[in-house]
């Protein structure tokens, strides 16, 4: 374990072995940090956070701040970040409240790229990449392997489906669907295409790809949300990912883009 001398450690912070603390950075009560996790200089974890293992933490990231909602008066809620996650310089990532569950979740393997905002009770599931500038409210689900491109704002209660693409400067109020890309400003962004590229790089077979492809283009039809739906699961009763998507739009309560 390498701590610099003007590192600040409480002393009920739990740091295992091979835990690296660089100058001037503070770690607050109740911290816990796993093995083999780099925490740079200038880095805050403010407390009630866990930390996974070979986590990289960048120069001026703060991480466990209390969160910013008017409602939170003062709550032992809690940050929980797995394994092998990376939060590049500058970006913020908040506990949860007791309204949302009490603890905000990044799994493993995402990357936080340099200034993003996580904010209270968000649930990162793993793989995720937020990139520079993209700035998640409250309560906001992002799905395995999504994509949210950089200077992108995400409003609360939001959910980015699994592998989608949101594109950069878009602002989102309804639910991004599984397997697409999104982009756009408000009740202007639209359903690209399907997020082809992204499903082929991660292995997907090409019979998912038609598949993904037909329902998308079923979904830009001017037929009722509900006989879309229908007719997706009939075309691809035996297809996971068609499945995904007709459950995520049934189980959407803020609407889903088309």
């Amino acid at each position: 374990m390498a701590i610099h001398p003007t590192a600040i450690i409480h002393p009920t912070a739990q740091l295992a072995e091979g835990v690296s603390v660089g100058p001037y950075s503070v770690i607050g009560p109740k911290v816990v940090v796993g093995q083999d996790t780099e925490i740079q200089a200038h880095v805050v974890i403010d407390k009630d956070t866990t930390v996974g293992q070979r986590c990289r933490l960048f120069p001026f990231a703060s991480i466990g701040a209390d969160p910013q909602d008017m409602k939170y008066a003062g709550e032992e809620t809690r940050l929980a970040i797995g394994d092998d996650v990376t939060v590049r310089e500058s970006a913020t990532i908040h506990r949860g409240t007791t309204n949302g569950g009490g603890t905000t979740r990044i799994g493993d393997k995402c990357l936080i790229m340099a200034t993003v905002h996580v904010a209270h009770d968000c649930q990162l599931a793993k793989e995720v990449i937020l990139s520079s500038f993209a700035v998640l409210a409250g309560h906001v689900h992002v799905g395995e392997q999504a994509i949210v491109s950089g200077s992108t704002a995400i409003h609360q209660f939001v959910r980015v489906g699994c592998h989608a693409f949101v594109g950069g400067m878009s602002g989102v109020v309804k639910d991004a669907p599984p397997y697409m890309i999104l982009a756009g400003v408000r009740d202007k962004a639209v359903v690209v295409s399907p997020n082809s590229v992204g499903i082929r790089r991660r292995g997907f077979s090409e019979e998912s790809l038609e598949a993904i492809a037909g329902a998308f283009k079923l979904l830009h039809t001017r037929q009722p949300l509900g006989e879309v739906l229908a007719e997706i699961e009939a075309q691809w009763p035996n297809c996971p990912e068609t499945r995904v998507i007709v459950e995520f739009y049934r189980d959407s309560t803020r609407g889903v883009y088309r």
